[in-house]
């Protein structure tokens, strides 16, 4: 695993070396215009560089997340603001290093696994592909070594008083309960901060041009990661339920009026620029839900099923289901016979909210089947499924728990001491940026 960002002796002779003036009427062989290019110093942070291959680095990686090329004209755009964001990253892991908070390579390992899971990718696959399209890897290691270690010196600087007492969480509770009835919003953000007034109209050009990518498909969650200075950027910026009341009145007057699924343009608050996404709007404390476990069992097809003309493995595989859903009796039978199947999709899919499975047959389905009753064999092109709900409960997903009180509160005292400190590092920091 590389380690964290740090400019070589020799790398940094190179650097300089480009920084240096040319003789009159010389020129550098074309290779070598490339490479002073690419290892020209863009800013220095209290004594390390930024380069020139650091910012196209990291916005590589933000096209490569967000599926688009990035052309030369997207790569001008994105520079200023990426610029930024390197340098507060910089700072952050300067800090994190200085208070000799650790974050190990098994950390970032770890973290890289969990990505990779989540993507239903193979081990080692993140790294092939960043190397596939030309980002050094350690442009996401680097990243994701900072966001760790952030993290970890937050929770190091509020220490014991960042647990809400019991009594805060009654109190919470108590004012979520007097305002039932009261919509709520689920909302995303992105929050781009404005450090220097000078400088505002170039961070107004860079939202302008992140909304732009929203709204042509780029995912929200991985804009947020790559350029929200939020702590929520770790969690692809996930606001969760909020009311008005809990956001900045520039951005609840715009939410207010936002239709589910829109994404809102640039909102001056204080301190920068927020970008919200609404995902759904509810009642406070109304949220009615019908939860299922349920447990499958598939048995795949060694090809695409031609309904007309089977392979014999097809009509092996069907005859098992067959006889699995003519004598299971538990979700126990049914776990067991998916470990035969020759499958790894998992058995257990999780929580099921009955109200948004689709497609509408398979919802009309699992309303119907009676928990410990399997389900007839469902046929599908590359193999054939069998489902049994193990229980149903109606849960009000709306309704407050101390647990969820206290994560609340925790998450905007963390977000409120992110931003206190980050503002500290850049007024204390010694930052020279090069033309």
């Amino acid at each position: 695993m590389p380690r964290p960002a740090r400019t070589s002796a020799l790398t940094l002779g190179l650097m300089l070396a480009a920084a240096l003036p040319l003789p009159a009427g010389a020129q550098l062989p074309p290779q070598s215009q490339a490479a002073a290019q690419t290892n020209r110093i863009v800013a220095v942070i209290n004594g390390e560089v930024v380069s020139r291959a650091d910012i196209v680095g990291r916005a590589r990686l933000f096209a490569l997340n967000a599926g688009i090329a990035v052309a030369p004209e997207v790569l001008d755009r994105l520079t200023p603001q990426v610029t930024r964001l390197l340098i507060d990253e910089r700072l952050r892991l300067q800090e994190v290093q200085r208070r000799r908070i650790p974050v190990t390579d098994a950390d970032v390992a770890d973290a890289v696994a969990e990505l990779e899971q989540r993507n239903n990718l193979p081990p080692g696959a993140l790294r092939a592909q960043l190397n596939q399209v030309g980002i050094q890897p350690r442009v996401l290691y680097d990243q994701i070594r900072t966001q760790i270690g952030w993290a970890r010196l937050l929770r190091q600087q509020l220490g014991p008083n960042a647990i809400p007492s019991e009594a805060e969480v009654n109190e919470t509770i108590r004012a979520a309960t007097a305002r039932v009835g009261q919509p709520e919003f689920l909302v995303s953000e992105i929050f781009v901060p404005i450090d220097d007034p000078r400088n505002e109209a170039e961070v107004n050009r860079f939202t302008e041009e992140v909304i732009r990518q929203l709204r042509a498909g780029t995912p929200f969650p991985v804009a947020a990661t790559q350029f929200s200075q939020a702590q929520t950027a770790l969690q692809g910026g996930d606001l969760g339920w909020v009311r008005k009341e809990d956001m900045d009145p520039a951005v609840a007057a715009v939410v207010e009026r936002m239709p589910p699924g829109a994404i809102s343009n640039a909102i001056k608050v204080p301190g920068g620029y927020q970008i919200v996404a609404m995902r759904q709007r509810r009642e406070s404390g109304r949220d009615m839900a019908t939860l299922l476990s349920v447990r499958q069992a598939y048995f795949p097809f060694a090809g695409t099923l031609d309904p007309n003309n089977p392979t014999q493995q097809q009509r092996d595989q069907v005859e098992k289901a067959q006889r699995l859903a003519a004598g299971a009796r538990s979700c126990d039978a049914v776990e067991a016979a998916a470990k035969t199947s020759g499958n790894d999709r998992p058995s257990d899919p999780g929580p099921i909210r009955l109200e948004t499975v689709t497609p509408p047959p398979l919802k009309a389905m699992l309303a119907g089947l009676s928990p410990g009753k399997p389900s007839q064999p469902i046929l599908m092109p590359d193999g054939v499924l069998v489902m049994m709900v193990c229980t149903r409960e109606q849960r009000n997903l709306a309704e407050l728990t101390p647990d969820q009180a206290k994560q609340q509160m925790l998450r905007d005292r963390v977000e409120l001491l992110s931003r206190q400190l980050q503002r500290d590092l850049r007024r204390r920091a010694t930052i020279e940026m090069r033309n």
